[in-house]
């Protein structure tokens, strides 16, 4: 009950500081796809590694053998923890902390590979791509040129950690991310706290490939005191 009141009181304070928000136009045919997964709680964001433009991402080399990536982002000690306890979930959820992109490398089809999530897919220009890319390229905590190591594991799959260079708090969570990924690459999309609230804004920009199965059942840790829901992972 405590979390669901204090996601409607940050929803509410959302809502009241968002302005309308600009997202540029990119010409050209969509002949590009990207998908938007759900994870219960959060929600991640896929790319096919071939419209990945030269020069950027260089953590790609992690990923040698991955037709796509799914990235996600979310607090640096709440998101990768299987079980995070108390003082992790309230640091999470009342003070700014570190944050960390998680990025997962796939061999197969999207809907293959997330085989109990929904996955929206959604037709863009390719320079609409390269400008989500060079967002999520500047969510890296860099400190020069060369690609940044990893610091972890990731939950699922061929997946780690990195460091990322963004604050999380109780107004800037997983969602909020990316949400603004998408916005990057043209498409009108406002900031939710919600995973639901994204995925039905996706939905009306795409067509739903898979839709969300009852049978999820594992955890996705992203967002703080219990936001977060079930979610299947391969």
């Amino acid at each position: 009950m405590t979390a669901k009141i204090l996601l409607g009181v940050a929803s509410l304070a959302l809502c009241a500081c968002a302005a309308p928000l600009p997202v540029p136009a990119f010409p050209g045919p969509a002949d590009a796809r990207i998908y938007v997964v759900g994870h219960g709680g959060h929600t991640g964001i896929v790319v096919r590694k071939a419209d990945v433009p030269p020069g950027l991402w260089p953590e790609l080399r992690d990923f040698p053998h991955a037709k796509y990536l799914e990235i996600g982002w979310g607090d640096a000690d709440f998101y990768p923890s299987p079980d995070p306890g108390p003082w992790t979930t309230f640091k999470a959820a009342f003070l700014p902390t570190d944050s960390v992109l998680h990025v997962v490398g796939i061999n197969v089809g999207v809907t293959r590979y997330f085989v109990a999530n929904e996955v929206v897919a959604i037709s863009l220009p390719r320079a609409a791509v390269a400008s989500l890319v060079v967002y999520v390229h500047n969510a890296y905590l860099r400190s020069g040129a060369g690609p940044v190591a990893p610091i972890g594991r990731g939950l699922y799959g061929d997946s780690r950690f990195y460091p990322a260079r963004e604050s999380f708090h109780l107004l800037r969570t997983c969602n909020v991310w990316a949400a603004g990924a998408l916005r990057a690459a043209g498409l009108p999309i406002h900031d939710d706290l919600t995973a639901e609230g994204l995925m039905a804004q996706a939905r009306a920009l795409g067509v739903v490939e898979r839709p969300a199965s009852s049978d999820a059942t594992r955890a996705t840790q992203c967002t703080a005191v219990g936001f977060s829901t079930s979610s299947a992972m391969p």
